[in-house]
């Protein structure tokens, strides 16, 4: 524990850390989509990347225009459900869970705006464990809310289980810097319309809110519908709720509670507003503050509370709203399956949800990411509210779920899950990328060379990502391959460059810039101009990353084997065991993107 300064989680394996190239991106312009026409606020920039989601996060940790520029970021990982691994070791399993969370969350932090949101949705299989590795990286002061999301009720086949059962989910939710951090006010729509303690009405509400009159509000509702009070709720039979919630909301303004204030709680002035409305009850008193009425008014001792200020408007309507809170049971998946056009069984998660994580943390414009990209929930609603998007995924989903979601949303054809609420019209497109192969390949004789798929203007962009210059070649100086700073450049090539190329690249240089050369091979001589670095390619990157490497999900087939229990053949009802083979064969990863949203 020597040099330990804080709490963090320790697990088999968390000191060995992968070396990760930092691939660069390929358009596919055949999966890439646009609308025919261009309307104000539209974004085409987006992206869809297919590809291992660490790889992708790498390559988009060295790109200048994302780097630092994420503003919400929506996670739905693989929940570790052990369900697929029921003879492995509990200590691997979990281990490889966390180090292959840890690398993305890593990741995914440096991705955030200084006022960036993520969201990682999660169970409570892993709950505990990804909240301390979560603390470690984005810091414990960050964490915002542990949100628990009704996912489900106790029906079906759950209803039968013993002990407690399990309906929810959670959404662990940190700020990059909470300092900055900036939230939108959400409100949410109450379950029934109508909030039982506004009971009283105001029968000749005027601008002047001295000699106000106050009756009971059932009393108002049997004189607005010309029926006696008694019995009005047998008369009206399964109509009254509907009834007199339409008649408390086109009558707000005049529907009022008393509400006790905390003495100690409010300012001076109201103090003085309550003492005196406690010495003249004959009518309302109306606090002054700053020379002007406020929206405060008391009447013996107490607060009038008005119906009008707990009207909302959500999703398109004016409803009874009350503030966010860390309990989210007012989102159903009822028709989830409908959503986006698309079967994606126990993976899908509700638009309404992402909705919500969207709206909390941007505004339009922004610019919103998910790495498990699984049916492509999160861009489409991203989309929708006309956020720019990222989105990374690993299995055939890239092309069979999101690619054909997104033409819809385009289209404006997706008429399902969050169109109406955001008045979703269509419009705007995306790219769709795919990681290239690796930089270096090995020869016949073992050796890495250049991987013959390169082209020149693809391994200049290779090299620049490996020395952090941003690519941005110059369509006036053919050197000016990229650049760190506006002084300091990079050129990549692979000709041989003798002494007197490096003189005239020297020259036109100049002494107030510098230059990185990367070439095959160059003379000696070369090294005497102070204000080129030169590097052989592919010796100067052989040792910076892992080569070849194109998956980092986990592989459980290449966790060790355990013996098995002998099966207990007399009995007919049990289920054979898979052995690690069989688990292997159905189940080679975890971290593909497939069990997400």
């Amino acid at each position: 524990m020597a040099g330990k300064t804080k709490l963090e989680l320790t697990w088999i394996g968390k000191d060995e850390r992968p070396r990760l190239e930092p691939r660069i991106l390929i358009e596919e312009p055949e999966f890439s989509y646009h609308a025919e026409i261009r309307r104000e606020g539209d974004h085409f920039d987006n992206m869809l990347i297919h590809g291992d989601n660490l790889l992708a996060l790498k390559a988009l940790e060295t790109d200048s225009n994302v780097r630092g520029k994420v503003k919400c970021i929506y996670i739905d990982p693989p929940f570790n459900t052990q369900q697929a691994f029921p003879n492995y070791d509990d200590g691997i399993e979990h281990s490889l869970w966390l180090s292959l969370m840890r690398e993305r969350l890593t990741i995914l932090r440096d991705l955030l705006s200084q006022d960036g949101t993520i969201f990682i949705h999660i169970d409570d299989n892993e709950l505990a464990y990804l909240t301390v590795i979560s603390d470690e990286i984005f810091g414990r002061a960050n964490r915002v809310s542990i949100v628990t999301f009704k996912q489900g009720s106790a029906t079906g086949h759950k209803s039968i289980n013993p002990g407690v059962v399990s309906t929810s989910n959670f959404i662990l939710v940190y700020a990059r810097d909470k300092r900055f951090w900036k939230p939108n006010r959400i409100f949410v729509e109450r379950s029934s319309g109508r909030d039982v303690r506004y009971n009283q009405f105001i029968v000749n509400k005027h601008e002047s809110y001295q000699g106000w009159k106050f009756i009971p509000l059932m009393k108002a509702f049997a004189e607005h519908l010309g029926l006696p009070e008694k019995g009005l709720k047998k008369a009206l039979g399964q109509d009254f709720e509907e009834k007199i919630t339409e008649f408390v909301h086109e009558s707000a303004d005049c529907v009022t509670r008393p509400a006790r204030p905390d003495y100690n709680a409010v300012s001076e002035e109201a103090r003085r507003m309550i003492d005196l409305s406690k010495a003249d009850q004959s009518q309302v008193h109306r606090l002054v503050r700053d020379g002007g009425l406020s929206d405060m008014y008391f009447k013996s001792g107490e607060r009038i509370l008005f119906y009008k200020d707990k009207l909302k408007f959500i999703d398109g309507a004016w409803v009874s709203g009350e503030p966010l809170t860390s309990i989210w049971d007012d989102i159903l998946s009822n028709n989830l399956h409908n959503e986006g056009g698309l079967e994606f069984p126990k993976g899908k998660k509700p638009e309404a949800l992402i909705k919500r994580c969207i709206e909390l943390a941007t505004g339009t414009g922004d610019l919103v990411l998910d790495s498990f990209g699984g049916s492509g929930t999160t861009v489409a609603v991203a989309h929708k509210m006309k956020r720019r998007w990222i989105v990374v995924e690993l299995g055939d989903h890239a092309k069979t779920h999101i690619v054909p979601r997104m033409k819809k949303v385009i289209d404006g054809a997706d008429k399902g899950g969050a169109t109406e609420a955001v008045n979703w019209k269509g419009g705007g497109g995306y790219r769709f990328f795919k990681l290239a192969p690796s930089l270096l390949q090995k020869d016949k004789w073992g050796n890495l060379v250049i991987n013959k798929d390169y082209q020149p203007e693809m391994l200049a962009e290779a090299i620049c990502k490996h020395f952090n210059y941003t690519y941005a070649p110059s369509a006036e100086h053919y050197w000016m391959h990229g650049k760190a700073t506006e002084n300091a450049f990079i050129y990549v090539t692979t000709n041989s460059l003798t002494f007197d190329q490096l003189k005239t690249l020297s020259d036109e240089v100049g002494e107030e810039r510098s230059l990185l050369v990367c070439c095959m091979a160059y003379e000696g001589a070369g090294d005497s101009l102070t204000n080129l670095t030169i590097k052989k390619i592919p010796r100067v990157v052989l040792d910076r990353c892992e080569w070849g490497k194109d998956d980092y999900s986990l592989n459980i087939a290449a966790l060790p084997l355990q013996d098995e229990e002998p099966e207990v053949a007399e009995v007919p009802a049990a289920k054979p065991k898979k052995n690690k083979s069989a688990v292997a064969q159905t189940q080679t990863s975890l971290f593909d993107g497939t069990e997400e949203n």
